[in-house]
């Protein structure tokens, strides 16, 4: 398919007049579609259509495969490939395959480095829009996403969806080499490393080792000191952020 018109900020090609001014949106952060029942509002009618479901509780559109049903056709689509597997959206530079296109997009700024989207209060510059978004919550401290069964919110759509298995009890990461399971890929990882004979990540402080690197990076603070958890109402530090959510319940 032609695409002759391009974006100026980052050279994107499009088919059509009107997918280019929608999409330069996303570079001046021009925002003209509100919501009536909060504050947010969006670069287009069909994000703020989305939105309003969230509101409503709508969900429309209904995976063909299972009972599962979405308030976007987007993410049923999505969802769909959870089934079929299809990847229809290939890297011309490496061949990767992709279920979704603006993944592809994303992955192709791995190759050319690019990073067109900039935080507008500090330095830091991103290879998409998704990230800076969730970059700048690091500013606000806003936490969109909210859990419908207990009052926990979080910064990150990934993160509301990893605490979600907490209540559903659902492990879709299995190990390769045995038959457990987990909630979330990280800890997937951490457990493969048991199947290794050693464990790779050493103290360059004493003689202890790690499996993951983020277990040596906690341990580390023992001998440097760092406390880099702040608790938001009395200032104390903590070297972990478990230990900062603990003493936070002694505020509420």
């Amino acid at each position: 398919m032609d695409k002759p018109y391009q974006c100026s900020q980052c050279h994107i090609s499009l088919s059509r007049k009107s997918h280019l001014v929608q999409h330069m949106k996303k570079h001046t952060r021009e925002k003209p579609f509100k919501c009536s029942q909060c504050d947010k509002a969006f670069s287009n009618g069909s994000h703020l259509t989305r939105h309003m479901r969230t509101h409503t509780g709508e969900k429309q559109y209904k995976c063909s495969q299972c009972d599962k049903s979405f308030s976007n056709n987007a993410s049923c689509i999505r969802h769909l490939r959870t089934h079929t597997r299809e990847k229809p959206y290939q890297c011309t530079q490496c061949h990767k395959s992709f279920s979704l296109h603006n993944h592809l997009i994303n992955h192709l700024r791995t190759h050319t480095r690019e990073k067109p989207y900039k935080c507008s209060q500090c330095d830091k510059a991103f290879s998409n829009g998704s990230n800076l978004a969730s970059h700048m919550r690091t500013h606000t401290g806003e936490k969109p996403f909210q859990c419908s069964q207990c009052d926990k919110a979080f910064s990150k759509g990934s993160n509301l969806a990893s605490h979600m298995r907490t209540h559903t009890g659902e492990k879709p990461f299995q190990c390769s080499l045995c038959d457990k399971a987990f909630s979330n890929n990280r800890c997937r990882i951490h457990h493969l490393m048991t199947h290794t004979v050693e464990n790779p990540y050493k103290c360059n402080q004493c003689d202890d080792t790690f499996l993951s690197n983020h277990s040596l990076v906690i341990h580390l603070r023992k001998h440097n000191g760092e406390r880099p958890y702040q608790c938001s109402q009395c200032h104390k530090s903590f070297s972990k952020n478990s230990h900062l959510t603990k003493h936070l319940r002694t505020h509420t």
